[in-house]
């Protein structure tokens, strides 16, 4: 008997095969590529272009993206949203197209998020050759501009063949739905071959599920944590994203109000508990708070819950500074369980916080170290009163002010996004996380144009969610294209657009490491040559609304929350923009410190003292061993 075949083109078979696949957790079930962005030209408008025309929107919805990169940073937005359970395809063109891609998923692969990316590739039967956009390699003719997002893609295939789509197509959902190795995916598409016609086996596009495996600990495993645990007298919990992938907050809630353990966040971390609880302590680490990093440095037991450990969170091992600190950490993945020479815990972050407060019943910490983590909140409270409240109302705003104002308006389940910047530092010090996806910072890559495409994921995968993209002007001017997204779709996202003549962040720190700020203002050179004359008179609120957004201009605390007021209650595109006062120091200095290295010899004395200052620091680093 015969085996029932359908004949179609690769890319025909590909979106079908794309349409039919799903995810399922804890018995609930999602789309797992749930759309497809793409730009067109030679190298897919004939295959994957007609492929998504012939389909339809009901089989595979297509959004139209402006910028390549930006597309996989919109995909990866609406990913982080739902978990990790449903993700995205972005399809491009060979040549510069697809290099644009690579960006994005180094961004996707470091964050541990899932994107599909189909690129188009050069001919496989190398009729033409060379072709328009082909990189002629003297050595490795089998190579193509697309093996450059080899290093960032979680799996990496090169359809040359019509059959070989059915393994690599496999492996590719495979992956995307393992929270163990799920990322970047890429399957390299050569334009002739996409537009091929093959005898497909009807069995290739029959609904299949993945199920995404909540593993529990190990019994041995366990035992030693729990031992950890009850010997500690100073423990602390470091909640990173992993918590969230696992929609383990209210496991990790349970586990804290039972012991009294308290919990710092990592950038991807916060929100984990909601920030009023007694026991949250807020960020940790370079840009965390005082409270999280006093305790950080005398705790003897950290317990790493689905965190990476960056330096920003460790600040470059100088942070947990009591000899006798160890190290527990349960991650989903081996690879980051075992960082810091720690005691692991291999398993979902749910059933393994799950498991560890059923066997540490009857345990809680010391009275007095609970009191004194307590306390220390109630004082770092009042320095965010402080940064937020503007004494003022018709003042310009400092951006500590500026979040103040947002954080009176938002409601408990609106999303905040950002990226790159100054703003990171004041978000993860300052901002009180009210409901578990409300703080949405990219941190992993920290790469400047996220926000507006993430703003958009983020309202796709929340139709119904307020989404509030917080941008500098040196981060909107990196990418503001996506507006036109937002515009075409209707999607009433929410732009912060803050300007503050140049790249803030990196010009205090080229400041603090010797550098004088050098290249870092947005201004007309000087006589002496250097960028210090006067600001540029660009206006980029007028850009924005040339993009097709609603603009509302703010130049006092009161007129910024009005108009983000306003913003909240529109249904279209909406950019609030507000030049701050960046002469008025508002921010609370860095707790804790973070390694750039500085000149070991200049001719400067900036860079001199610079200098000075980093080996006073650096002589504090720690090996965890």
């Amino acid at each position: 008997m015969s085996t029932p075949t359908r004949r179609l083109t690769v890319a025909q078979a590909l979106v079908q095969f794309l349409s039919a696949q799903y995810t399922e957790r804890d018995g609930v079930r999602h789309r797992l590529i749930a759309g497809t962005w793409g730009i067109f030209g030679h190298g897919n408008v004939a295959g994957l272009g007609q492929a998504l025309l012939e389909a339809g929107e009901d089989t595979m919805p297509f959004h139209q993206g402006r910028n390549e990169q930006a597309m996989v940073h919109a995909a990866v937005g609406y990913a982080r949203q739902l978990d990790r359970l449903s993700a995205q395809a972005v399809t491009t063109s060979i040549g510069p197209g697809a290099t644009n891609l690579v960006t994005g998923a180094a961004l996707a692969t470091i964050n541990r998020l899932p994107v599909l990316l189909l690129p188009g590739d050069y001919f496989a039967t190398r009729a033409a050759d060379p072709l328009l956009q082909q990189l002629e390699h003297p050595v490795e003719a089998d190579l193509s501009v697309n093996d450059t997002l080899r290093p960032v893609s979680r799996y990496f295939d090169r359809i040359s063949r019509p059959e070989a789509l059915i393994p690599a197509a496999l492996n590719a959902m495979r992956v995307l739905a393992d929270p163990v190795e799920t990322g970047a995916v890429t399957l390299a598409l050569p334009q002739d071959v996409q537009a091929e016609a093959y005898d497909w086996p009807e069995e290739f596009f029959a609904d299949r599920v993945w199920h995404v495996r909540r593993p529990a600990p190990d019994v041995f495993e366990l035992a030693e944590a729990v031992e950890a645990i009850r010997s500690a007298e100073r423990p602390v919990i470091v909640a990173g994203g992993g918590i969230h992938h696992s929609q383990a907050e209210d496991a990790l809630k349970a586990l804290v109000d039972a012991t009294g353990i308290p919990v710092a966040s990592t950038q991807a971390g916060k929100g984990s508990l909601r920030y009023d609880h007694p026991a949250d302590l807020g960020g940790i680490g370079h840009t965390g708070t005082a409270v999280s990093d006093d305790i950080a440095r005398t705790t003897d037991l950290v317990i790493g819950v689905g965190t990476r450990y960056t330096d920003f969170t460790t600040a470059s091992n100088t942070l947990f500074q009591n000899p006798a600190v160890r190290f527990v950490n349960l991650n989903i993945t081996a690879f980051d369980a075992h960082k810091l020479a720690a005691r692991t815990l291999v398993c979902d972050a749910r059933a393994g916080l799950t498991a560890l407060t059923e066997a540490l019943a009857g345990h809680r910490v010391n009275s007095v170290y609970e009191a004194e983590y307590r306390a220390g909140k109630e004082r770092w409270e009042q320095v965010v009163d402080t940064a937020f409240t503007a004494p003022d109302e018709n003042a310009v705003p400092t951006q500590t002010q500026l979040l103040g104002a947002l954080d009176a308006v938002v409601g408990d389940d609106d999303v905040v996004i950002n990226a790159a910047g100054s703003l990171p530092g004041d978000l993860h010090k300052l901002w009180r996380a009210r409901s578990p996806r409300q703080y949405h910072l990219e941190y992993g890559y920290s790469c400047m144009g996220y926000e507006i495409p993430a703003g958009i994921g983020v309202q796709q995968a929340a139709p119904d969610t307020p989404v509030w993209s917080l941008v500098g002007d040196g981060t909107y001017l990196m990418m503001p294209t996506e507006i036109v997204t937002a515009v075409q779709e209707g999607l009433p996202i929410n732009l912060v657009l803050i300007q503050n003549h140049g790249y803030a962040s990196i010009g205090g720190l080229s400041e603090s490491v010797g550098g004088e700020r050098f290249g870092t203002a947005y201004r007309y050179r000087a006589a002496d040559g250097t960028f210090s004359g006067a600001p540029l008179p660009v206006d980029l609120a007028a850009n924005a609304a040339s993009l097709g957004m609603d603009v509302l201009r703010a130049k006092t605390v009161r007129e910024l929350r009005e108009a983000l007021a306003t913003a909240r209650a529109s249904d279209r595109p909406t950019c609030v923009y507000v030049e701050t006062d960046t002469a008025t120091p508002t921010a609370p200095p860095a707790e804790a410190w973070w390694d750039v290295p500085v000149a070991e010899t200049a001719s400067r004395e900036s860079a001199v003292q610079a200098r000075e200052e980093y080996d006073r620091q650096v002589a504090d680093r720690r090996r965890h061993l």
